[in-house]
């Protein structure tokens, strides 16, 4: 009698894994996958089989596998075929890896190596006009949100978690907010909120995203939030690390999930469990 496991690693996720490395396991698909991850723009089927040196038939082949398997995407256009990295596999792959080697479980907190420089506290009236800039800073990235417009600061107020809005402020300036909504209205999830971190063009690479997050991580846990969760865009690395470092770990890619400037976008979710998680029952 085979006795299902109760602990670890769930079959799905290592059979999925093990079909990721399987087709890995080929040093001219790793080498495949590497020059078109790295490659800012679509490259052709040509141009790769001359990077890597084999035929171009042999790098067809390659390609193809990487394709059926999710890496890479093909794409035709008249008699040439372009090939570009699935943005997915960028936080996929390093994800399976951090999976299997049992590194990505919810750590207590976050770094305590905080920026000196870097002061958060509440969010107040008066910093309204400053949420909304950088919010619209955030915006034009293109990565940050499916938004295309800030919203009112009317809506942004009605649907924001008193208690769970903060600002970082460096030299006396605004630099980031982060904030917390409701995940849902029923009772049962009233302890589950998606956070959102914005740090303003001017600030960012100085830790005020790593202050904004310790302090809602914090907060949330003696509030008794037992669940935060966020959606990112593959593309936005630095985010998702942040969030890691914070005890966040990734759970999935919702591939295809919306619609943005016409282009269909994936996002990764992540979610961070408190250490208690008692709640009310649904």
């Amino acid at each position: 009698m085979t006795r299902t496991p109760t602990v670890g690693l769930p079959v799905r996720d290592a059979t999925t894994y093990a079909q990721w490395f399987a087709c890995l396991a080929d040093p001219t698909r790793v080498r495949l996958l590497h020059a078109v991850a790295t490659h800012p723009d679509e490259i052709t089927v040509g141009a790769l089989s001359e990077a890597i040196g084999v035929s171009q038939p042999t790098c067809s082949h390659h390609l193809r596998k990487l394709a059926d398997t999710g890496f890479v995407r093909l794409r035709r256009e008249g008699t040439t075929t372009l090939v570009s990295v699935n943005p997915a596999c960028c936080t996929g792959l390093p994800h399976a890896a951090d999976a299997v080697m049992g590194t990505i479980a919810t750590g207590p907190c976050c770094p305590t190596d905080l920026p000196p420089d870097v002061t958060v506290r509440a969010m107040t009236d008066a910093d309204w006009a400053d949420v909304r800039r950088i919010y619209a800073e955030g915006i034009a990235t293109r990565n940050a949100t499916f938004e295309t417009e800030v919203p009112a600061r009317r809506a942004l107020d009605a649907k924001w978690l008193p208690g769970h809005r903060w600002v970082a402020v460096v030299d006396g300036q605004v630099a980031g907010w982060a904030a917390a909504t409701p995940a849902s209205t029923r009772e049962c999830y009233s302890g589950v909120a998606e956070t959102s971190v914005y740090v303003g063009d001017a600030f960012r690479g100085r830790g005020v995203g790593k202050a904004l997050l310790h302090k809602q991580v914090t907060a949330a846990d003696e509030a008794g939030l037992w669940t935060l969760q966020t959606a990112i865009f593959p593309e936005n690395r630095a985010s998702i690390a942040l969030h890691h470092s914070a005890g966040f770990r990734t759970i999935g890619v919702r591939e295809r999930i919306a619609r943005h400037h016409g282009t269909w976008r994936n996002t990764v979710m992540l979610e961070r469990r408190a250490q208690s998680t008692s709640g009310p029952a649904c």
